[in-house]
């Protein structure tokens, strides 16, 4: 019987700033996934592995599973900019362990702004936490208006920072007009399986050919007074919270 799959993976990015839980978003999944699907990773950093050294840690997938960009520069540049280092990671991947269902391509912690490249990602999850603060979903951005799902992460925190999670949410499904939004905890089973139910949808309309990539849009213009020196207050270094 011929394979139904696609040709190759889907590839799926995750983007957000810093401290949202992207990687343990991709541990979720990995977690809920790995038993029926093959997958893999990319990960980015600026200058370390550390979010691929998390993930290899926590056992969610094979080490060779999970491979590392040092991105040497702000992780948009990498995602959007310039994807041949991601893209090389990924089609890596494809070759050595394929047929791959799907391929998770963390950016590292960026600004409101960053976006992945449709030549590099199919979809793209968007990721805000409550700590952020409960206005973040109102500034909107690129990613925040227009990529295939937006995750609010860590609402179990709302108590402790004074955010009011249904209304976090009511704004953020105003600023995206429809497109999906999730309300994300990891001591919420309901919402971890909300997370894995969509990945899997998702990938259902890629191998029926049904689902259609779109682009969020490009970064709007920018400029960084700051170093981008990895380490502690670095606003672009990647994170390894939990959700």
């Amino acid at each position: 019987m011929p394979d139904p799959r696609p040709p190759r993976a889907l590839r799926l990015g995750v983007a957000g700033p810093v401290g949202t839980g992207k990687s343990s978003l991709l541990a979720v999944l990995c977690r809920a996934l790995s038993g029926d699907l093959a997958l893999a990773v990319v990960t980015n950093d600026i200058y370390t592995d550390e979010d691929a050294r998390f993930l290899r840690a926590e056992g969610v997938l094979p080490a060779e599973r999970i491979r590392a960009v040092e991105t040497g520069a702000c992780p948009h540049t990498a995602i959007r900019d310039d994807i041949s280092a991601n893209l090389d990671a990924v089609e890596d991947l494809e070759e050595e362990f394929g047929p791959l269902d799907l391929v998770l391509v963390e950016s590292g912690g960026d600004n409101l702004t960053a976006t992945f490249s449709p030549a590099l990602v199919d979809a793209q999850i968007f990721c805000l936490d409550v700590a952020g603060g409960g206005d973040v979903a109102r500034k909107g951005g690129p990613g925040i208006a227009r990529a295939d799902l937006l995750v609010v992460n860590k609402t179990d925190l709302a108590p402790y920072v004074g955010v009011d999670v249904p209304r976090m949410v009511a704004d953020a499904q105003q600023a995206r007009g429809g497109l999906p939004v999730l309300a994300l905890s990891r001591t919420d089973p309901a919402s971890l399986a909300g997370l894995t139910d969509w990945v899997r949808a998702l990938l259902a309309r890629y191998r029926s050919g049904a689902h259609i990539p779109t682009d969020p849009g490009p970064v709007a213009p920018h400029s960084h007074s700051h170093s981008h020196s990895q380490g502690r207050g670095n606003p672009h270094h990647g994170d390894s919270t939990q959700p």
